[in-house]
């Protein structure tokens, strides 16, 4: 999934209740009309909701309109839905009329074009690719807008992100195995280790989500993992939450760093940007260049920039290249290729939160009572309320309280 500054921006939406009185929050249970889109972006296959969470949502009083083939990409079909109790409808249009509208990938400005006035849109943001003719859409449309990489838990966790994360920490060591092999023309190897064959040789850049659970997958294969980091705790939280003392840590010592590519199989990028949209890109051109030909480099932040100077974007379509002899393997949308598993994710965290929606009385209730949901709201009514994202594109920003106290005079 995307990691790019997301915590800065998270951190910017501090909500606090002023000390005024404030008019009393309606406590009627409301029922909601939500419509699911097709994904425009032929590189994304996951879905919002999956049936079953459609199928519950019906039974408790709401509305669902599904795009024909909204499904397919996460291999749900359309008689899923409706046996569920959705509505299918064959203009994309169609599903963008409804007062919430979820997709995953962020919509384009045609499709923000087809949604009514004050709709709620929930979809990723994709902070590093965001420009402002994206969010002018969204205000001249005054549409609130809540970006999924944002809503935080009760614990302050960033749930989506989590999940995604996790599921592409234990995808990239499938891929490697994949490009390691002679089906890719790869090196001929298997991605671990066996009794009397040296174990392959993994390096892990950054010491989040992403890495443990690569490093997990990769390390019950049997092969020999390092982790780089400069945040020790962070590295130190990874060896006590894996228990395995035969992975290896470092700092991000340019030298140690340098030596090892020499000898890696596969190298994976999972840096997250901190306060700012950019990954540190702590791998450079001549340090690629000096890897074991067709070694494998997976670089899981491609999406703010990468960590490798030789990367670049490719698609599910077209997921690699190579430079120096080496693999490349920059798909910045990797939860996307387990879409059927990535969508059961979503969906259990997004069908608790839109039977909270009703039960508060709408979304803005919901954003009023749960300072987590209203983390990851950045457009407000037409109005930008995250600060970060204003600053960057030189544009008006308003705190959310104070839009939400306004929107209730």
């Amino acid at each position: 999934m995307n990691k790019t500054g997301f915590k800065s921006v998270a951190q910017s939406v501090s909500f606090y209740h002023p000390q005024e009185e404030l008019l009393a929050i309606k406590k009627t249970r409301k029922s909601l009309l939500i419509g699911l889109p097709k994904e425009s972006s032929p590189s994304e296959n996951r879905i919002a909701l999956r049936p079953e969470a459609v199928q519950l949502l019906v039974q408790n009083g709401h509305e669902i309109v599904i795009e024909s083939g909204a499904g397919n990409g996460a291999k749900y079909k359309d008689d899923e839905y409706t046996e569920a109790g959705a509505s299918i409808v064959y203009a994309p249009e169609e599903a963008l009329k409804a007062d919430i509208v979820m997709k995953v990938a962020p919509p384009t400005t045609e499709e923000i074009g087809q949604m009514k006035d004050r709709t709620t849109l929930i979809s990723a943001l994709h902070l590093a690719n965001l420009q402002a003719d994206y969010l002018l859409a969204l205000n001249q449309k005054r549409i609130t807008a809540v970006a999924f990489e944002l809503i935080e838990d009760k614990g302050g966790n960033q749930t989506v992100v989590r999940a995604m994360s996790e599921i592409a920490g234990s995808t990239v060591m499938l891929i490697a195995a994949e490009y390691l092999s002679n089906a890719h023309n790869g090196k001929g190897i298997i991605l671990g280790g066996v009794t009397g064959v040296p174990p392959t040789q993994v390096m892990i850049f950054g010491a989040g989500t992403v890495a443990e659970y690569a490093a997990r997958t990769a390390l019950g294969l049997g092969a020999s993992v390092c982790v780089f980091d400069d945040n020790l705790y962070k590295l130190r939280r990874l060896k006590q939450n894996l228990g395995n003392y035969s992975l290896y840590t470092s700092t991000l010592d340019r030298s140690a760093i340098s030596e090892m590519l020499k000898v890696c199989d596969v190298a994976i990028g999972a840096l997250r940007a901190d306060n700012s949209s950019r990954t540190p890109c702590v791998i450079t051109e001549e340090m690629v260049q000096a890897m074991k030909p067709n070694s494998v480099i997976i670089d899981v932040s491609i999406d703010s920039g990468g960590c490798f100077e030789t990367s670049r974007t490719t698609t599910h379509q077209k997921p690699v290249f190579k430079k120096y002899e080496v693999i490349h393997y920059c798909v910045p949308n990797i939860a996307s290729r387990v879409a059927h598993t990535a969508s059961q994710a979503i969906s259990n965290i997004f069908l608790p939160i839109i039977l909270r929606i009703a039960d508060s009385g709408g979304v803005d209730d919901m954003t009023y009572i749960d300072s987590g949901f209203a983390k990851g709201i950045y457009s407000y009514l037409g109005e930008l309320s995250n600060e970060v994202i204003a600053k960057k594109f030189g544009m008006k920003f308003r705190p959310l309280s104070s839009l939400i106290i306004a929107s209730r005079m």
